[in-house]
């Protein structure tokens, strides 16, 4: 087809698209056959189509999928900016776990460690409050669950910035924030060690450089 009537099939084409697009009495089918009518047998109507009218031949794009769930380190992070940073003896005790265990890590490195210790609250074979599970064994020098009740080091706070952030973080948790980061863990260690109880447990997750993992429920035998 010569420049000359590609130019007058164009033209063709726009006036017909003007008019079907303000009629809903043509199929799309009709509107097809009219197109291949005025270009010819070496049409290209995708590519005169397109550029005459974009709009006429546009595909929406397929939806995209919704994530079912995020990785711990990508979910997002909560705004803690009108959470309290203060509470009761319980609201301490977990503040002061948080400072001393995860106070370097970021606010969702910290909400997993609360997780755990929530975790063990909420389970028979472990204290029933927040204070009785950190100083859970304290008292004999390393035989405790948290090293930092029982490593001889002085408990002073002495970051007040980071003192702050884990307290709201801490708020948080106590005030039923959901626990969706390490499927019900019990124990975390950092990646650098290897602790022998590890290998028995069933990893749940990790969140920057903490390993978590869930502890066997025990069975009572008869």
């Amino acid at each position: 087809m010569n420049p000359a009537n590609l130019h007058a099939s164009g033209a063709a084409i726009l006036g017909l698209t003007l008019v079907l697009g303000g009629s809903a009495a043509l199929a799309e089918g009709d509107l097809a056959l009219h197109l291949e009518a005025l270009l010819g047998a070496d049409r290209q109507p995708l590519a005169v189509a397109a550029t005459l009218h974009p709009a006429v031949l546009t595909v929406p794009p397929p939806p995209v999928a919704r994530a079912e769930g995020l990785a711990p380190d990508a979910a997002p992070t909560p705004d803690l900016a009108d959470v309290a940073p203060r509470g009761d003896a319980e609201w301490h005790c977990l503040a002061e776990a948080l400072y001393f265990e995860a106070r370097g890590e970021s606010t969702t490195g910290q909400m997993a460690v609360a997780e755990v210790i929530l975790n063990r609250v909420d389970r028979s074979d472990y204290p029933d409050t927040v204070c009785g599970v950190v100083h859970q064994g304290t008292g004999d020098l390393y035989q405790c669950q948290f090293s930092f009740t029982c490593d001889g080091r002085s408990d002073a706070i002495g970051d007040a910035l980071a003192w702050d952030a884990v307290g709201r973080v801490a708020r948080l948790m106590l005030d039923g924030a959901e626990r969706r980061l390490t499927d019900g863990a019990t124990h975390y260690h950092t990646t650098s060690v290897s602790p022998s109880w590890a290998r028995r447990f069933t990893r749940t997750a990790q969140v920057g450089p903490h390993l978590f993992f869930r502890q066997p429920t025990r069975v009572a035998s008869n």
